[in-house]
């Protein structure tokens, strides 16, 4: 089923674009939200003049998305959140965290145009940020314990010897060899 999108709707597409829905979702879904109508021959040759009529002004919108998209050139959020011994978060690392950090520094996002999946580990992950239906931008989150003092002890401590493949293949085999001799000596 094809239809013509009335709003932006993340991971299907931006206002106006033409897509191809399973009919459950168009009929149940985005045609009764009014975020969809059906992509009938008429509607399809009223899109294109309201196209026409709006170049401008979708021109403008791009513009500001633009302007908006550079003000995160360079940016890299740092959140410092509790960790378990073995690098594990208490909790996530999500949308609402990245919004509130993006804040902190003055810039406004809604967390409803930031695509990304929960963080629950220390390290280095990927926000996209869809302003526009050309402009996406791709912002680093690091994820940083906030007590790396007791993070960095108990690994060392807990690591153990190294063991190479062989000899570990070799201890195998001498402990199977003496299972087997010992039964036979009673």
């Amino acid at each position: 089923m094809k239809i013509i999108l009335k709003e932006d709707i993340i991971g299907l597409g931006y206002k106006n674009d033409v897509v191809e829905v399973k009919p459950g979702y168009g009929r149940n879904y985005l045609i009764p939200q009014k975020k969809g109508v059906i992509a009938s021959p008429s509607a399809l040759k009223q899109l294109e003049e309201d196209k026409r009529q709006q170049a401008h002004k979708i021109e403008a919108q791009r513009a500001a998305a633009q302007k908006r998209a550079n003000q995160l050139d360079g940016i890299v959020i740092e959140v410092a959140a509790k960790v378990s011994s073995n690098g594990v978060l208490y909790g996530s690392v999500n949308k609402n965290t990245v919004v509130e950090e993006l804040a902190k520094k003055g810039i406004e996002v809604d967390r409803r145009i930031i695509t990304m999946r929960d963080i629950k580990a220390v390290g280095e992950y990927e926000a996209t940020i869809h302003f526009f239906k050309e402009v996406e931008v791709k912002l680093p989150i690091k994820v940083v314990a906030e007590n790396p003092e007791e993070l960095a002890p108990a690994a060392p401590v807990e690591a153990p010897a190294e063991v190479t493949a062989e000899e570990a293949l070799e201890e195998e085999i001498a402990e199977a060899l003496e299972e087997e001799e010992a039964p036979a000596a009673e």
